[in-house]
């Protein structure tokens, strides 16, 4: 009880970027929640608007890229998995227009997005695989075990560093840009009133255009090393199953209509 006493909310224990993240997981629950009670009083025959047309709007653009870059059986679960991560990560890019740091910065976030793709990566092929998901650390001989093991480890250090290295290198940018406006002079002319115009031309581009593109890099490449991961024959057999699935759910649909 002591310790609890003793304890205080800092930098130490709890950076400004983590209450930050937290903070949008919260936004994103409660918008989540706000769409889920709205599409129930919401008629499918009428035009959605407001809140409901962007949610309609980003679940059918994941659902695209899922079904694109993954497969249909995916359509399921990977909209809720890529729907959250993806609109988490691109608010974290940009939220640094609103003057707080962003999540990204700290580099337990990244990794752990980069530690999600590599649990969806490793889950997918022992579940696709079964028992021959262990060969791939002896092939093609028992010697190139030890590279094997440190190679399986090469997308979470990918993603993690891609994104901590952007998120970084724009923070760096735009703090040197900030400190040159407020201390460099040309003569007796500061070059603080410049700044408003330059500066905002720079956050258009390292935080919203970089942001929008590492949000698409980070979705398309883990979709990609978790479809990696499912055989090619398997994977062509499961999407036929899924559209047989539907072709079956619309046929009911149609004969409850009549």
């Amino acid at each position: 009880m002591s310790f609890l006493a003793d304890l205080k909310f800092n930098d130490e224990i709890f950076p400004s970027e983590l209450i930050v993240s937290l903070f949008i997981m919260g936004i994103i629950a409660i918008l989540s929640f706000v769409v889920y009670f709205k599409s129930k009083k919401v008629d499918p025959l009428e035009k959605p608007k407001g809140i409901m047309l962007l949610a309609e709007m980003y679940v059918s653009m994941m659902d695209n890229l899922i079904c694109t870059n993954m497969g249909k059986q995916y359509r399921k679960i990977g909209g809720a998995v890529y729907g959250f991560l993806s609109m988490y990560l691109f608010i974290c890019l940009i939220i640094g227009l609103l003057g707080v740091p962003s999540p990204i910065t700290y580099l337990y976030v990244p990794l752990s997005l980069g530690l999600t793709t590599f649990l969806l990566i490793h889950i997918t092929a022992a579940y696709y695989n079964r028992k021959n998901y262990f060969q791939r650390y002896v092939d093609p001989v028992w010697a190139f075990l030890p590279i094997n093991l440190l190679s399986m480890w090469a997308p979470l250090l990918s993603i993690t560093l891609r994104l901590f290295g952007n998120a970084i290198a724009g923070y760096v940018v735009l703090s040197l840009v900030y400190w040159a406006f407020d201390n460099i002079r040309i003569g007796l002319v500061s070059l603080a009133p410049a700044a408003v115009i330059v500066t905002p031309v720079l956050h258009v581009y390292f935080d919203i255009v970089s942001g929008f593109i590492q949000t698409m890099v980070y979705t398309l490449l883990s979709m990609a090393l978790i479809r990696n991961e499912v055989p090619e024959d398997l994977s062509n057999q499961l999407d036929k199953e899924y559209e047989t699935e539907v072709s079956k759910f619309n046929s009911m649909l149609n004969m409850e209509e009549k």
